[in-house]
């Protein structure tokens, strides 16, 4: 089988000298442009102010703001997340001010209930990218049983959600936004955990709408191997101490 060469003559030769190095140059040009772009892309943007609320009714959240980006990957943005209600009874907007990776000033703005990927903020205090380290390994003394959101007269089961939560973080604050449900409008609602102890002990913890969680209490919180088990109590059960 011949094989055919390729043969250059003079002057393809020197048209190849001439323009060779011009192409490499090009290309190389073209690469750091593109690698300079992902790069730019891949920075986080950092904060210089939010608000949050309705018209004129916006408050400062500033700092509860960039707590939360820098302890939570993704998060549910709503009036439990920042412990208030600016304009109660009509549907609220956050404002986000931040530098871009090209130090472009951009506003960003989220509806309430919006889903926020906190990762594309900078933590202050850890440099660009940081993030908490991970939290120490489960070692609460309580099992967590079921878990319920709302009041006496209408409450909903929140298990599942919450061990969604518990997967991502270890602390969270609570509210209608971080369970995507109203149970009883207009009335203030609770998160209630019941669990088990050691020796079988029975506790019911309650928390305030607003209120912060800290998983470090219960047993498992992060692996969420609880809560599986079929579930026969009551809201008010008296076999749950408080």
């Amino acid at each position: 089988m011949k094989i055919k060469k390729s043969i250059l003559s003079p002057r393809n030769h020197r048209v190849r000298e001439k323009y060779g190095d011009a192409l490499r140059h090009a290309i190389a040009c073209v690469l750091v442009t593109v690698g300079s772009a992902v790069l730019c892309a891949a920075q986080p943007y950092e904060i210089m102010r939010a608000d949050y609320g309705a018209a004129s009714q916006r408050r400062d959240v500033t700092s509860a703001f960039r707590q939360v980006v820098c302890s939570q990957t993704r998060f549910r943005m709503g009036n439990s997340t920042f412990g208030f209600d600016p304009a109660p009874g009509v549907k609220k907007l956050l404002r986000v001010y931040v530098h871009g990776p090209r130090g472009q000033q951009v506003m960003q703005e989220f509806p309430e209930s919006s889903t926020i990927d906190g990762s594309q903020y900078m933590c202050r205090g850890g440099g660009a990218g940081y993030r908490p380290p991970p939290p120490p390994p489960d070692r609460g003394q309580w099992t967590i049983l079921y878990a319920a959101y709302g009041t006496e007269r209408r409450n909903v089961d929140v298990t599942n959600r919450l061990r969604e939560l518990a997967n991502r973080n270890l602390t969270f604050r609570m509210g209608n936004s971080t369970f995507g449900v109203d149970p009883d409008p207009g009335r203030i609602k609770t998160l209630r955990i019941y669990a088990r102890g050691e020796g079988g002990r029975r506790r019911m913890f309650e928390y305030r709408e607003g209120s912060t969680i800290d998983g470090s209490i219960f047993a498992g919180w992060r692996n969420g191997n609880w809560g599986r088990d079929p579930w026969n109590g009551r809201w008010n059960d008296d076999n749950y101490q408080r």
